[in-house]
């Protein structure tokens, strides 16, 4: 699988203004072993999106989180756009500890992108789910979420 990463981030930060708005930035979007996806988004530090206790705002860091496994699902499943429209279905975030500075969203497609494809030209619906680890840039772990996402065939 071949990625283009700077085509992915294009076409989320156009297609999602609100990730321009907050400013992500991404830093990788690749291929992993077994048909996996990973991709790994960074959120600066900003007085503009601090909380009460001056950390990233919760809806920040899940807004980071969701976008960081929307550049996944892009990665892994864009050249079926003409066929069928990704859509986040649900998503469950844990914010276990507080996250001080930019923080860096990693996230990775639960199961291979074919298996995913191969549901979809059997005329169903996939669902499947992207696995995000949300960390300061030292690598100290504060959230975790999965997204579930969906190809709806047009």
């Amino acid at each position: 699988m071949t990625i283009d990463s700077r085509q992915v981030a294009a076409g989320i930060l156009d297609a999602v203004p609100f990730a321009r708005t907050l400013g992500f930035e991404f830093v990788e979007v690749a291929p992993e072993a077994k048909g996996g996806v990973r991709a790994v988004v960074r959120m600066p530090d900003s007085p503009a999106t601090h909380n009460h206790v001056g950390g990233p705002h919760a809806g920040a860091i899940f807004t980071l989180g969701e976008t960081a496994s929307g550049a996944v699902v892009l990665a892994a499943f864009g050249q079926l756009l003409d066929r069928a429209v990704p859509l986040a279905v649900r998503a469950e975030i844990a914010y276990r500890k507080l996250a001080m500075g930019p923080v860096l969203a990693t996230a990775r497609l639960a199961r291979p992108a074919l298996d995913v494809i191969e549901e979809l030209e059997s005329g169903r619906r996939p669902e499947f789910d992207v696995e995000v680890e949300i960390a300061t840039e030292d690598g100290k772990s504060t959230s975790v979420m999965t997204v579930v996402w969906t190809l709806r065939p047009n």
